[in-house]
């Protein structure tokens, strides 16, 4: 524990190191109010556009970060009672654009694309981003932490906003219509920077000169907006999302089989602006039927594979909800909300009944994030109606660091005493040792509560987290605590950090994400990383360089080492986009518990107290990412515990370019433990049909055969947005037996949504 406390003694000195701030001299963008109407047409010949002031000069950030960008860029903005208009000149050549398809929210790195990203709360943390492509698909988000990190980047979130493109053979040229509606500001700075990705050429340039070890949309490398005319007060802003809904349902191995269910739903999301960096979001009986679903993993580790949040009502200001503690550490997961697993391991649907939620910023300083959801009882799963309820207050100090206060409550209603004859799910029962007895009782309620610290500098040059949390329940009061500390530095050829986390063996954040909870009967562990960058001169190399790491974890009571890792890889970045990796590993385990790699609900080949040491070796390598074909590969061998292990893996990509795309994603990983345990070999088979026949009109049909769930899943999904954030979908899901391909279940979903600006 005492270097626990030298740990966070030294990230608290760090935050209080004097830093320079980013927003560079001189760099500011004047903004005037536009005296008559703005046409989004492409054709910048509004006097409102003739008299704006351009943001010009970009800076190249990648492949290098001492040049200018092949092609410039402009852009300027403007605004109405309304809107906040932006425009963009991106000078260019002929040559054909990099657009992967017509589909909405892009994959930034492989589209051509420009975009605004802004800090409306003037505190270099949150924002939004906008980003437009030369064939005018529109991708928009939220960001946080600064966006320091690549995980400060939330394109999942949708709204309502507006844009046009024109091509020209020396330039394309972009206005984007943003509604003050849609966003969250306050009344005077906004720091601003606005990043282009020409993939044609494999350049990443942006308005502030920002060095190549840091991402160039990051708020430390900002502008400032100045505003010539006061911005609009704040007037009624109330968005109402009603949604229609019908399906039908077939199950082919429940008690009925060969019936259909036929279900109606109709609810409504609302967003409220209760102040202009305050929302109110609202659900009333969701439906996230239209939700793309989760691509499939061979997962031969010990620990729960966590999948990223989709569900629009989770998105804004999330992380003031998700990022408390580390990323195997969290207090609270969303997806605990309204999905559950049943006792296949499958994830299910929970019926949501309702869910309010209170967030954003409150002065110069503060945010806040409530949160109330209620759910429905659902017999299948052994579960209850269940209360979940939030609290986050968070409070900027320093440069760009935070202190934020956590509170997560999980009620189940309606139990009683334990009854054996009554089915109840895993999440609700719990075990103790009375005397000789083994008791089994149920667990009502859940609760986590705790203190974090964020550091962020504001040249991003040091990074660091420490926190504290404990739970409380109605099984045990002691050992239920959760601890953790890092701190990272960065620069342009070296990134350092290291850090150390506990978890007592009673710990239990039920609406959390913490894997190591179902394998550890308590943990302390530490982790340590040093990457070193190389850029090659007047070569084909981006840049190139190795990483070293080493994670380890003990038993808090006992000081006995049950894991540890060495890790070493050596990465390649080439000009052309394509890469290269190769890496090695050592791992030793000392298994707290039996555990069966071939079958995790079979028999145990691997018992508790066994110690095992060994080594593996892989590679991966991915072609020009540009090219209308290309590829990725990826294989690893070596030892597995007792036995061998050997995997590859891999994925083609064919695209008609704007308007489809065929991807096959496969893996497959063969476990040999001789004649003592066995052997076996797992194999999973995506492929994936992308047609985007307009900017409005999307199909997407993506089957997942795993066999070792014995399972092919079909999803095929039609979406017309006929408005703004207005949608129609047709979702066909089926699940098949792949012997003689016989249906398991099949739905068909009809979904309607509308936004409506009250």
């Amino acid at each position: 524990m005492t270097r626990f406390y030298i740990l966070i003694v030294g990230i608290c000195l760090l935050a209080n190191l004097p830093v320079i701030a980013q927003n560079q001299p001189g760099k500011q963008l004047h903004v005037k109010k536009a005296a008559a109407p703005i046409k989004l047409d492409g054709v910048l010949d509004e006097p409102a556009w003739m008299e704006a002031e351009a943001a010009t000069g970009f800076f190249m950030n990648y492949p290098v970060d001492s040049l200018a960008p092949t092609f410039q860029s402009e852009a300027r903005m403007t605004f109405d009672e309304h809107f906040v208009y932006i425009s963009f000149v991106c000078f260019d050549d002929s040559s054909p654009d990099i657009v992967q398809s017509l589909r909405r929210d892009i994959d930034w790195d492989v589209n051509d694309n420009i975009g605004i990203y802004f800090d409306p709360f003037n505190d270099f943390t949150n924002g939004f981003f906008f980003t437009i492509t030369p064939m005018g698909v529109q991708s928009e988000g939220i960001m946080s932490g600064g966006g320091s990190s690549d995980d400060s980047f939330n394109d999942s979130w949708d709204n309502k906003w507006y844009s046009k493109v024109s091509r020209l053979n020396d330039r394309w040229i972009a206005e984007l219509a943003i509604p003050f509606k849609t966003i969250r500001y306050n009344l005077n700075e906004w720091n601003v920077t606005f990043l282009r990705n020409d993939v044609k050429r494999n350049q990443i340039s942006s308005w502030i000169s920002t060095p190549i070890a840091y991402i160039p949309a990051s708020f430390a490398y900002t502008g400032k907006v100045v505003w010539d005319s006061p911005l609009p007060s704040p007037k009624s802003n109330v968005s109402f999302i009603p949604y229609l809904s019908g399906s039908t349902f077939q199950d082919n191995e429940g008690e009925n089989p060969g019936e259909f269910d036929h279900t109606a739903n109709v609810g409504f999301d609302a967003k409220v602006g209760l102040t202009p960096s305050v929302n109110l979001d609202l659900t009333v009986n969701p439906d996230f039927s239209q939700v793309e679903v989760d691509r499939q993993v061979i997962n031969l580790t010990r620990f729960e594979f966590g999948f990223p949040e989709r569900r629009q009502f989770f998105l804004e200001n999330n992380d003031l909800f998700s990022q408390p503690g580390f990323p195997d550490s969290r207090p609270f997961f969303s997806r605990r909300i309204g999905l559950a697993l049943d006792s296949t391991d499958k994830i299910q649907r929970v019926p949501i009944l309702y869910g309010a939620r209170v967030s954003g910023k409150l002065g110069e300083d503060w945010r806040i994030g409530l949160m109330n959801m209620q759910t429905t009882e659902k017999t299948s799963l052994g579960l209850p109606s269940q209360n979940y309820s939030v609290g986050v207050v968070q409070r900027q100090i320093f440069a760009r660091s935070n202190i934020g206060f956590v509170f997560v409550n999980k009620q189940s209603l309606g139990l009683g005493e334990y009854d054996k004859s009554r089915f109840y799910h895993k999440s609700l029962l719990r075990e103790r040792v009375v005397g000789s007895d083994t008791i089994t009782t149920l667990n009502k309620f859940n609760r986590v509560y705790g203190v974090d610290f964020n550091l962020n500098t504001k040249d991003n040059r040091w990074q660091g987290d420490v926190f504290y949390h404990r739970s409380a329940d109605s099984y045990k009061q002691d050992e239920n605590y959760s601890f953790g500390a890092f701190v990272g530095y960065f620069t342009r050829n070296l990134n350092v950090f290291v850090g150390q986390q506990g978890l007592g063996e009673n710990y239990n954040a039920e609406v959390g994400f913490v894997p190591s909870l179902d394998v550890y009967p308590g943990m302390y562990g530490g982790f340590t990383q040093i990457e070193y960058k190389i850029y090659p001169k007047n070569s084909k190399i981006a840049v190139m360089g190795p990483t070293a790491g080493v994670d380890y974890i003990m038993n808090p009571n006992s000081a006995l080492l049950t894991d540890k890792v060495f890790r070493f890889d050596y990465a390649i970045s080439f000009l052309n986009t394509s890469s290269f990796r190769i890496a090695a590993n050592n791992t030793f385990q000392r298994l707290p518990e039996d555990f069966n790699p071939l079958d995790p609900k079979g028999d145990s080949t691997l018992l508790a107290g066994q110690s095992f040491t060994w080594n593996q070796i892989g590679m991966e390598y991915r072609s020009d990412t540009r090219k209308t074909f290309n590829y990725a590969i990826e294989s690893m061998y070596g030892g597995f515990y007792s036995g061998k292990l050997v995997s590859m893996g891999g994925e083609i990509n064919a695209r008609y370019q704007p308007f489809g795309s065929l991807s096959i994603r496969a893996d497959y990983s063969y476990l040999n433990f001789h004649e003592k345990y066995g052997k076996a070999g797992f194999l999973l088979i995506g492929p994936r049909l992308d047609l985007t026949f307009t900017d409005k009109l999307f199909l997407t049909t993506f089957a997942q055969y795993n066999d070792r769930d014995d399972n092919v899943n079909l999803n095929a999904r039609f979406q017309w947005r006929f408005k703004p954030a207005s949608d129609f979908f047709v979702v066909y899901t089926e699940n098949y037996l792949p012997a003689g391909v016989t249906s398991k279940n099949r739905a068909l979903v009809l979904k309607l949504t509308y936004w409506l600006n009250l």
